[in-house]
Parts: C-alpha cells; structure tokens; sequence
C-alpha cells in the first residue's frame, strides 16, 4: 500500500483549502487492509473520504481530505 499526502496551497481563500491523500492499494494486496487504514486516518487524523477508484488492474486508489486551519497570532508584534 502507497500513502501521499498533497498539501494545500497557499493561494486560496480560506474555506476551500484543503489538504489531501492518496491512498493506492495494489491488487495483491487484502482489502482488510485498506479499509484498516481508511479508518484510522478518519479516526486518528480528521481525514474524510472524498473519492473512490477502482483501475482495470484490479488496483483501488482512495482520496481523503482534510480542511487545513491556519491560525493567525493574535499577539502583538515584539518591538
């Protein structure tokens, strides 16, 4: 099994940004598996699944995302 995680970029609004990860099972490889995998990341990590692909080799890739918060300092600037 393959993990990649895709940052978001910095030029969006805030709402739409996102980062992602692609999850690629291969076809060897137990659907168990997978699906153990897909679940923590949505239970650990605040991933959601976003897409679902099944290619002709019998390979699964699974696409989660996350909403990416970024936090401005609310501190004064130090003289």
């Amino acid at each position: 099994m393959l993990q990649e995680v895709i940052k978001a970029p910095l030029h969006q609004e805030n709402d739409s940004r996102y980062e992602y990860m692609v999850i690629t099972a291969f076809p060897g490889e137990s659907k168990h598996v997978a699906r153990a995998a897909l679940r923590e990341h949505a239970d650990n990590g605040k991933w959601e699944l976003m897409r679902t692909c099944r290619y002709e080799g019998g390979a699964y890739k699974y696409w989660l995302r996350r909403r990416v918060m970024r936090v401005q300092s609310t501190l004064p600037p130090l003289p």
